[in-house]
């Protein structure tokens, strides 16, 4: 499986060196929202659409849902998607290897926090959901800006409609077919990962390693490329 597939000189080719640390956070993606679905009371703190859905759902009363809890996660995951757009200004010029070990550094600190308090403070579920989907946000506004095609780090969608869209069977030629199902394994991973884990032991020791998963993803980070 090809995940680095060639492509013409250019700002998205010039970012084919940071796949790596993309997929190892898209397996994080899957293990955050086990964590904020199973264990933060039916809530996404990585995927938005989720909670916009959610929010329907509460609102006409169908039980296990909170409004509450969606909103707190959309508004602090817009907070992070706002920080990373004033971040991108001082950045950029870094070239987009430094730019990202910054923002996935800045996402390790966040999650750390969420982490203690996990372990700290059981019932604290706005805080956790609030941290959590912060550092969600800041990737996500960040990986947006880098525009590394398709690699969102956070949901399928558009991922899954490109491998049926532009597969031979639709009479397409399957371009970058290994990186798209590359994405679809690493966030299954992180969701069986996560799921076993908040069933069996609880909130912090999984969210440790979805930071320690994030500290791996800024180590990965290239050095000395594409303009750094």
């Amino acid at each position: 499986m090809n995940l680095n597939h060639s492509s013409a000189p250019g700002a998205p080719g010039r970012r084919e060196p940071l796949l790596p640390a993309l997929m190892t956070v898209t397996t994080v993606s899957g293990l955050i929202d086990a964590i904020s679905y199973l264990g933060l009371g039916h809530v996404f703190t990585a995927n938005m659409t989720g909670n916009v859905v959610i929010i329907g759902f509460a609102a006409v009363g169908v039980p296990g849902f909170s409004v509450l809890g969606s909103l707190v996660s959309l508004a602090a995951f817009l907070a992070g998607a706002v920080v990373a757009g004033r971040l991108e200004t001082v950045l950029r010029r870094r070239g987009p290897s430094s730019w990202l070990r910054r923002i996935l550094v800045l996402e390790t600190v966040l999650l750390a926090v969420a982490t203690l308090v996990a372990f700290a403070a059981t019932h604290a579920v706005p805080a956790l959901i609030a941290l959590i989907a912060l550092a969600m946000g800041l990737r996500n506004g960040t990986v947006r800006k880098l525009a590394v095609p398709d690699v969102t780090t956070t949901v399928l969608t558009l991922t899954l409609t490109g491998l049926a869209s532009d597969s031979t069977l639709a009479g397409g030629t399957n371009p970058r077919a290994g990186r798209r199902l590359a994405s679809v394994l690493a966030m299954l991973a992180g969701a069986l990962g996560g799921a076993l884990l908040v069933r069996h032991v609880g909130l912090g020791w999984p969210l440790l390693v979805s930071t320690f998963g994030t500290a791996a993803a800024a180590l990965v980070v290239p050095r000395g490329t594409t303009s750094d």
